[in-house]
């Protein structure tokens, strides 16, 4: 039975013992629990947002001029940026809380290496108090041709829970964030894609 369902049946029974019963006391807690039952259900069917470290999202140049040129401080801005509307979108969502990750000093954060680490990145956000990781990658094949990915783990003991990429994009560096949104909306915030 659905939701709706439950809460009819519910309130169907109990008006019907409240209709055989004298009108005493156990007719008042009839209808206080005709008044609390339905709360009872809402409450049990909405789970806890989940605890989340969104940490930075990571480059992987494999464009021609990746030994050349490498990160440039324009790159590093977008990623920054990439980050945080990731973030900020999963927050709305209200199927997760962020778990602060400003303080991390482990060096696979500070190298801006856990896409490599072998799911580390678990580890990291178990220390910090969340449920899950977020690792957000952007693979960029030539300077107007990238691709995004991320993955989410169980912090507890590593599992890879969830992963997705995007196919080739075409755009520079300043559409990183639009090809990560769109990517996070359709597959992980989609309520369709997940079952």
């Amino acid at each position: 039975m659905g939701r709706v369902n439950i809460r009819h049946e519910a309130r169907r029974y109990l008006l019907g013992a409240l209709r055989c019963c004298d009108r005493g006391p156990l007719s008042a807690v009839a209808v206080v629990l005709a008044i609390l039952l339905p709360a009872s259900f809402a409450s049990a069917e909405t789970p806890e947002p989940i605890k989340i470290a969104i940490f930075d999202f990571e480059l992987e140049d494999y464009s021609a001029g990746a030994g050349v040129i490498g990160e440039t401080s324009d790159d590093a801005a977008q990623l920054k940026r990439v980050t945080n509307e990731a973030r900020q979108l999963l927050a709305r969502s209200g199927k997760y809380t962020l778990v602060d990750v400003g303080s991390v000093d482990a060096e696979p954060v500070r190298a801006r290496s856990l896409r490599t680490c072998g799911g580390c990145e678990a580890d990291v956000a178990l220390k910090l108090g969340a449920d899950q990781s977020f690792v957000g990658i952007i693979a960029r094949s030539s300077r107007t041709e990238y691709a995004v990915g991320f993955q989410i783990r169980d912090a507890r003991d590593g599992a890879l829970i969830f992963k997705q990429q995007t196919e080739l994009r075409m755009g520079t560096n300043d559409s990183w964030n639009r090809g990560a949104i769109r990517l996070i909306k359709n597959t992980l915030l989609d309520d369709q894609s997940r079952k």
